[in-house]
């Protein structure tokens, strides 16, 4: 009835205190697999979130110029959008590690040390009460058997009285004697029998106490501890499902991202875009004249022309030789370019490239000149706002600086506790030789912004030389065509030699002028005014001459329009200098005083 009473608690099978035992090192040992499953989970997303970011990270643009003109590109930034929405990605990953980590692991790894004392604790106390009512059960076994020996002993004394009583033959002391044993030993029994019941009725109470108090608590303690163990095993798989669902809502504006990134990309606009970075500003070649081989004229060129004009010009005669251009190895050679078939220069013209300028750019050490010259008009003009905008925001800033600090010293002024006016003076100082730096740059790309600008031809004029072209049979301009615009290296510059003239001709064998001023290698040309070196020049090429900042040189030719001024050291040293590294003072009697820097 007590067992019925007690239902389900362990207090009914408080015989199977062994295998009570086993199970709740099994429970003890399952929690220590869930906890290295967890750990394990860990690891994995800590490892995949690493993998992805590395992924990530990899195919991240590098620093240079060239993402600059990816990120022209709908399809690029969306890319690198996705690229960094899959970093974000990633940290969910890490965060998920985290937490399972904090709230999973760490939690079990403390309980069990916890679960382990308390059962160690439980099962003490178990044992402990085993072995106390083994030990009464072995006094009460004792006594029982003390008293069986002497309950035996009694009864051997009593009949040996009996049987000297009954001899005849046996002496009255005798008699008595066996008389006072029996009732020695009868005593003795008398005394074991209340030993045993007394440890009898002991061992009984004991034993119930064991039995229905001692260790139905334990077991009810063991109980309790086996089921607060399987509750939090419960809520650690329970924390194990939530860790993943918090980082949904992330990850899954994450993917949104991703999405809005691809919906975002305009095959239109990049395609449009191609255009803009390959823009050039060239005018495409005018018509080609028909030639009458029936009647003995030369060939003319049209206004536009891709022909060379210089070609049909006789060479002057004289001692006289080409003119000394940077670059050129033999200097013999005349930088004028041979006559093509028509099909070349078209193609040339179409596939043709813009090249290294000459020495514009060892002085930056960069890929490219500081003016951008090596880039074709349009192109140049674009990098050359996009450089006056970097200024006009640093300048900016320094300004916002110089107020601040200004503003600053004002309060410095009116309270000097609060500090020394005189410790803003450096920095405002400092400050403003930057912004005059700046300043000084900007006016500096303003020029060859607006020289671009100038030279670029516009819309009206294309027009009106179109219509002179269909109205007038014979006309000569000077040849505006890529090929006409190369320095001798080859390398290109956008500076025209020329306005583009329009002039009637009546003999149409009537060209452009080839290069003027040209010169004698052998002669010694006239002093036209001095030069200052704003730069260090270090003029490695064939034709050019090295000189030192702030040197002054004497100009014997000055810049034709190709970038390139002639000067002179001393009688045996001479050569050609980038015009932008000069100041040039012309004398007055030679095309007027005019200064260049």
């Amino acid at each position: 009835m007590l067992e019925e009473r007690m239902g389900d608690c362990w207090s009914c099978i408080k015989d199977q205190f062994d295998n009570l035992e086993k199970h709740t090192q099994w429970g003890i040992e399952f929690v220590e697999k869930y906890t290295k499953f967890v750990k394990e989970r860990s690891e994995i997303e800590i490892s995949y979130a690493k993998q992805i970011r590395n992924l990530s990270k990899k195919y991240q643009p590098k620093k240079n110029s060239k993402e600059e003109e990816e990120s022209k590109y709908t399809f690029c930034r969306a890319f690198l959008t996705t690229l960094n929405e899959l970093n974000d990605y990633a940290g969910q990953h890490e965060v998920i590690a985290e937490n399972l980590t904090s709230l999973i692991i760490t939690e079990l790894t403390r309980y069990l040390q916890e679960l382990k004392t308390e059962r160690k604790s439980h099962f003490h106390d178990g044992r402990k009460a085993q072995q106390h009512i083994e030990s009464s059960w072995k006094q009460l076994e004792s006594s029982k058997r003390r008293f069986e020996r002497d309950c035996k002993e009694a009864d051997r004394a009593q009949q040996y009285f009996e049987k000297m009583d009954a001899d005849i033959n046996v002496t009255k002391a005798d008699v008595e004697k066996a008389r006072q044993q029996a009732q020695v030993r009868h005593q003795m029994a008398s005394d074991s029998k209340s030993d045993y019941s007394s440890y009898l009725q002991k061992f009984n109470q004991e034993q119930t106490e064991h039995y229905y108090t001692i260790i139905p608590n334990i077991f009810q303690k063991l109980q309790d501890m086996e089921e607060k163990r399987i509750e939090r095993l419960s809520v650690c798989m329970k924390t194990f499902a939530d860790v993943d669902r918090q980082v949904l809502p992330i990850v899954g504006k994450c993917l949104d991202g991703m999405t809005k990134a691809a919906e975002s990309i305009e095959p239109k606009t990049d395609s449009k875009q191609v255009v803009e970075s390959y823009k050039s500003g060239f005018e495409p070649p005018g018509d080609v004249e028909f030639e009458d081989y029936g009647q003995a004229m030369k060939r003319t060129a049209s206004e536009t022309s891709l022909s060379n004009t210089k070609e049909g010009k006789e060479k002057p005669t004289g001692k006289s030789k080409g003119k000394l251009w940077p670059f050129i190895k033999n200097k013999n050679k005349s930088p004028k370019q041979h006559k093509e078939p028509l099909s070349h220069r078209l193609n040339d013209f179409m596939t043709s490239k813009p090249k290294m300028h000459c020495l514009r750019s060892l002085r930056r050490g960069g890929s490219g000149p500081e003016d951008f010259s090596h880039l074709p008009p349009e192109q140049r003009r674009k990098k050359l706002q996009g450089k006056l905008d970097e200024l006009n925001k640093d300048i900016q800033k320094e300004m916002d600086q110089r107020d601040a600090l200004t503003k600053m010293k004002d309060v410095y002024v009116k309270n000097p506790q609060m500090g020394d006016p005189a410790s803003v003076d450096p920095r405002l100082a400092e400050i403003s030789q930057n912004i005059e730096k700046l300043q000084f740059e900007v006016q500096k790309f303003e020029g060859w912004l607006a020289e671009v600008e100038e030279r670029m031809p516009s819309k009206s004029d294309t027009h009106r030389r179109s219509g002179l072209y269909e109205t007038q049979n014979s006309t000569t301009v000077s040849n505006n065509c890529a090929q006409d615009r190369e320095s001798p290296d080859g390398s290109y510059t956008e500076e025209q030699n020329s306005e583009v003239q329009v002039k009637a001709q009546p003999n149409p064998t009537t060209t452009a002028p080839e290069f003027d001023d040209e010169f004698d290698d052998e002669e010694v040309l006239p002093t036209i005014g001095t030069c200052k070196a704003l730069y260090p020049f270090e003029g490695h090429n064939e034709g050019t001459i090295a000189v030192a900042e702030g040197e002054l040189l004497y100009v014997i030719e000055e810049d034709k329009g190709d970038g390139w001024t002639r000067v002179r050291r001393n009688e045996d040293e001479e050569g050609y200098v980038p015009t932008s590294y000069i100041e040039v003072l012309l004398e007055t009697n030679a095309k007027g005083a005019m200064t260049y820097i």
